[in-house]
């Protein structure tokens, strides 16, 4: 009898998913069978960048957790989704590799509530998916998942709209007044607002990781870019390594100053030695706190600014290709 007893115990555990003070991501995707890929937090639950291996496409991954957080899933194509982890919770995971927007995840109202969207925009137009994304908000102000969908589609989106966003931000203050994280993300949008495309580049002074004055003077009259990276996310690495390129056969006409935002400029210094940057990498350890991330309206990673030869924005947060394509017609333009 005795033995029943541990076996039932044993069952209530596993169906009550993970610990009390830890929060546990498991599943199966097809298409994916023997490989791994990737996990950070954008607010702290994971030190870095961890590595969750794939066996006959399934993977378990258990962290400590005691309270809610975001954790993002990095895959091979440098495709991002989200995860929403609560103590205690188990996020059960499902999906295809080759269509990832349509991947499921239940365990949690969040984690529901994300996977719900995800089927309500597979298809749609990115207009389509706004609006959608709008309406999800407003209709879910105390949801995690309406201050990611903020973000996503109206701060980190390649045309920002942040006007709309300080709005619906109001709306999901109202509903989580205690939220300190979301306090801050609407003094972040009034930043942002600061510095949109055809403002000015605005003057500024600071050292870089080896002690040299980098000021805006190095971008002044030339294609320039100002670009947000750390050494733990590999999308900022590709933009990184793809500007590096681009300047090495246009280093006349291009102006490029890097922004690390990791914890330590050591560990910033000790990874550009592997990477042939020459241009000021700026590192004041203060992660997203840095008073030059908010003088250009810089406040994710990846993020970027790009300015014209006179000074003027012309765009801001594109993603690598669109960034390299930009770059590459504006080098081109500049050389007629």
């Amino acid at each position: 009898m005795k033995r029943y007893s541990y076996i039932l115990l044993a069952l209530i555990l596993v169906s009550c998913g993970a610990p009390s003070g830890q929060f546990k991501i498991e599943g199966r995707f097809l298409n994916l069978n023997q490989g791994e890929f990737y996990v950070y937090s954008t607010d702290g639950l994971i030190d870095g960048v961890d590595t969750i291996h794939t066996n006959g496409g399934r993977f378990s991954y258990q962290i400590p957790c005691e309270d809610k957080g975001t954790i993002m899933l990095v895959f091979p194509n440098f495709s991002e989704q989200p995860i929403f982890a609560e103590s205690g919770k188990t996020a059960h995971v499902k999906g295809d590799a080759t269509h990832l927007k349509e991947m499921m995840v239940e365990g949690s109202d969040a984690n529901e509530l994300m996977s719900r969207f995800r089927q309500a925009v597979a298809n749609a137009s990115p207009p389509e998916a706004t609006k959608t994304a709008a309406m999800f908000i407003k209709d879910n102000p105390k949801s995690p998942v309406s201050i990611y969908l903020l973000k996503q589609y109206f701060i980190l989106s390649v045309t920002p709209d942040y006007r709309q966003a300080s709005q619906l931000a109001d709306v999901l203050l109202k509903a989580q007044r205690e939220n300190v994280a979301l306090v801050r993300l609407k003094h972040d949008i009034d930043i942002l607002k600061t510095m949109q495309v055809n403002d000015r580049l605005p003057s500024f002074t600071a050292v870089d990781i080896y002690g040299r004055s980098v000021s805006d003077a190095a971008l002044r009259g030339k294609v320039a870019v100002v670009h947000v990276w750390s050494t733990w996310n590999y999308e900022s690495q590709d933009i990184l390594r793809r500007l590096r390129n681009l300047y090495t056969d246009n280093r006349s006409q291009l102006g490029i100053v890097g922004i690390c935002i990791d914890g330590s400029k050591r560990d910033c210094r000790n990874f550009l030695k592997h990477d042939s940057v020459a241009w000021s990498t700026i590192c004041d350890e203060q992660t997203f706190d840095g008073q030059l991330l908010a003088k250009f309206g810089l406040l994710s990673i990846p993020d970027n600014v790009i300015m014209d030869t006179s000074g003027k924005v012309v765009a801001r947060g594109l993603n690598a290709n669109d960034l390299q394509d930009r770059l590459k017609k504006m080098l081109k333009k500049d050389e007629e």
